[in-house]
């Protein structure tokens, strides 16, 4: 289950626009793991975090108040091929612009990809690694 963190300053995104880019944000992340049609397992375990940061909080060399984003998209061990990953970025990129209502934000949008050490994902009080989620995906799918 990926866990998707957005770093923007607070006016970046209308006010009501939260929902919207997690959600956005989290089926791409979901497609791009090859989950087309997320059921309960994903839906309830796939979570975005937006940080709204005051202006002051978001800078570059050349501003001190920078119109940036940072997508940080963390991923289980092996969640994403290459294709995924390129996916993803177009995706999360686009629905950055897309929902700042500035097609030019998406050459201020930065999209990190990290995936997390084999055994460094904690669910349940697990430490899960790829033999883990594989048990806990079988799981989910018995319980269909």
């Amino acid at each position: 289950m990926p866990m998707i963190d957005v770093y923007a300053p607070a006016d970046l995104f209308p006010v009501d626009a939260d929902r919207a880019l997690g959600e956005q944000l989290t089926l791409a992340v979901l497609r791009a793991e090859g989950v087309p049609t997320p059921g309960p397992f994903h839906a309830d375990n796939t979570a975005a975090y937006i940080h709204r940061l005051p202006a002051s909080a978001v800078q570059t060399h050349a501003t001190a108040q920078a119109r940036t984003v940072r997508v940080q998209v963390i991923t289980p061990p092996g969640a994403l091929s290459r294709d995924g990953q390129r996916q993803l970025v177009k995706e999360a990129t686009g629905i950055v612009a897309t929902l700042s209502g500035d097609p030019s934000q998406a050459a201020r949008t930065w999209v990190i990809l990290t995936e997390a050490a084999e055994g460094g994902w904690g669910l349940l009080g697990t430490a899960f690694g790829k033999e883990e989620f594989a048990a806990l995906a079988a799981k989910a799918r018995a319980a269909q």
